[in-house]
């Protein structure tokens, strides 16, 4: 417990800022300016699709309503799944959790595998559009969503002086609280989890399964990552204590990649959404793309 306490004071200020960032982006209404990236030429809108969803703080529920509306009004499927692959990679709350917990090498690896994966995914899958493949995209869906996500985050404009009006003062105080206590529930957690790692599991298990610069350990990285996985704020402490106890670089940071992709909230949100072909091409994709940055991670580091 001494350690989880201490871990977590360490890291209040990061948790400060990461509180205030949501907040903001929530309050302001610049979750609406995503909708931009997907206008114009189809690879153009890949390319902004890939940076924009290394920005947007949005969990895999939010995101489903506006992902559906521009499948079913026409967007090509690519710039969509550039999009979807790069979002729960990356957020600037996880980018600064990453870098307290692991170091700014992680948390730049992250980022920048976000946005190639987005890129290179999306790209696979104009390739595979222009083929004829992904003919049927969305499955048949009934009425209903998150209940803790609003039922259409993209609407709206922005309003960066968001304190002038009482309705979004209010939004920033509620997202305030509601993230505040959400990082510090999860954040406990992970604390909690990395001691336990450190006190009962002998270093040279961890290092024997994941560790050393092999292939093999990356590829276990991204098959445990799954399961395993928190989200994209608590996963960087429990990583950091794997490796503590002798995980490789490229495995943490294969588990890293392949966790957001493939956690089970984002499973879940992908399946609801979407026919089996482009459910396995997602699924597919994030698993190479994480072996990938782990393997290149591992290189230069």
């Amino acid at each position: 417990m001494s350690f989880a306490a201490q871990a977590l004071f360490g890291t209040a200020p990061i948790i400060a800022i990461a509180v205030f960032l949501i907040a903001l982006l929530k309050a302001t209404g610049a979750e609406n300016l995503v909708a931009k990236a997907f206008a114009g030429r189809e690879l153009r809108m890949i390319v902004f699709a890939a940076l924009v969803g290394g920005l947007a703080p949005f969990c895999s529920c939010e995101v489903i309503p506006f992902i559906a509306g521009l499948l079913a009004v026409g967007v090509p499927l690519a710039p969509v799944m550039a999009f979807w692959l790069s979002s729960p990679l990356i957020d600037p709350p996880a980018l600064l959790i990453t870098a307290n917990a692991l170091g700014w090498d992680y948390a730049l690896g992250k980022t920048v595998a976000a946005v190639a994966m987005g890129l290179a995914g999306g790209g696979v899958i104009w390739l595979l559009t222009r083929q004829g493949r992904f003919a049927s995209i969305l499955r048949s869906r009934d009425g209903g969503g998150c209940s803790s996500c609003s039922a259409a985050p993209f609407s709206g404009t922005s309003q960066w002086r968001f304190w002038t009006e009482p309705g979004r003062r209010e939004i920033f105080r509620s997202e305030a609280i509601a993230n505040s206590l959400f990082l510090l529930k999860w954040l406990t957690l992970a604390y909690l989890l990395e001691a336990l790692l450190i006190t009962y599991i002998p270093a040279e298990t961890i290092g024997s399964v994941v560790g050393g610069g092999g292939l093999g350990a990356i590829v276990i990285g991204a098959l445990v990552g799954a399961p395993a996985y928190l989200n994209s704020y608590a996963a960087p402490a429990l990583v950091a204590g794997l490796i503590e106890q002798g995980m490789s670089s490229g495995a943490a940071m294969s588990f890293l990649v392949a966790g957001a992709i493939s956690s089970i909230p984002a499973m879940v949100a992908v399946w609801s959404l979407v026919r089996w072909p482009v459910f396995a091409s997602y699924v597919a994709l994030g698993f190479a793309g994480a072996i990938v940055a782990g393997s290149l991670f591992q290189f230069l580091t």
